[in-house]
């Protein structure tokens, strides 16, 4: 939709944990709303289960969410799919010499064997 949708940006990470949960990132200047969902939003999901999307209010959880929970997966790319103007997904290549991959990061910080 031009005027509104230049800036959005979707990205999936195709890894080890396959699951639905959702991050819904949304900024507009210095304003941060952030959503988190049970489950992608495809008719099987809004039609046959009870899914739930519900807006983190609260400053100090949306800065752990971004913080821990975002931020590494927008760096993944190894794993890392974007969706371009027309629907559809384009693996995300390295443009580095070090790969990145955000659930080998997450594991490796859970286990202990790294630095958040």
């Amino acid at each position: 939709m031009p005027g509104l949708s230049e800036n959005i940006r979707v990205r999936s990470i195709i890894g080890r944990f396959l699951e639905h949960t959702r991050i819904f990132y949304f900024r507009n200047d210095l304003k941060h709303d952030v959503h988190l969902a049970s489950a992608d939003w495809m008719d099987r999901n809004f039609f046959r289960r009870i899914e739930v999307c519900f807006p983190v209010l609260d400053n100090k959880l949306k800065k752990r969410v971004i913080d821990e929970g975002l931020k590494v997966y927008l760096q993944d790319n190894c794993q890392a799919w974007e969706m371009d103007g027309e629907g559809q997904y384009r693996h995300r290549q390295s443009r580095r010499a070090v790969q990145k991959c955000a659930q080998s990061e997450l594991l490796q910080q859970l286990a202990g064997t790294t630095k958040a």
